[in-house]
């Protein structure tokens, strides 16, 4: 075990070396990923699909426990299409044909993963349910926002400009 991670340690610093002139903070998040991807095996791609798969379970499973009235059937219904949206868009995306199409598809994961977030932030506002069992999802909302709103800046990015 030692000698695999020394040698994913010497990997890790080729790479940086030719990473030189990129910002900081890249070459660190990049530097960081190369070494959990390498120890565990896990891709990053796949590790974000596990990750919607686990909140779309957990937004599942708060939709259970919402009061039967209108406003809890209402928002449930909203808040548990939006966030099954996300995992099922994020899935679709990592099958995309081209990067248009990436792009396009992580548009939309955006736009519904914002979508949760309105949602579950309305239902801790609004006191509906606890908000125990709320702000850890908000959270995690908020998270995966972020991640997917910075893939779909990069990848918007790299589609050629059309006239």
């Amino acid at each position: 075990m030692l000698r695999v991670s020394i040698l994913v340690l010497a990997i890790v610093r080729v790479r940086r070396d030719r990473e030189i002139g990129s910002s900081g903070d890249r070459v660190i998040g990049r530097s960081v990923w190369y070494i959990a991807a390498a120890m565990t095996g896990v891709t990053k791609p796949e590790e974000l699909r596990n990750r919607t798969k686990q909140f779309a379970i957990e937004v599942i499973r708060l939709t259970r426990i919402l009061p039967n009235n209108p406003e809890g059937w209402v928002i449930g219904k909203q808040v548990l299409r939006s966030a099954t949206s996300v995992a099922a868009n994020y899935r679709a995306a990592g099958r995309a044909r081209s990067r248009a199409e990436f792009a396009a598809k992580m548009g939309i994961v955006v736009e519904e993963a914002d979508e949760t977030v309105f949602w579950l932030d309305l239902l801790q506002s609004a006191a509906i349910s606890h908000s125990a069992s709320i702000s850890p999802l908000l959270g995690e909302a908020n998270e995966l926002l972020a991640i997917f709103a910075a893939s779909y800046r990069t990848a918007k990015r790299s589609l050629p400009d059309v006239p």
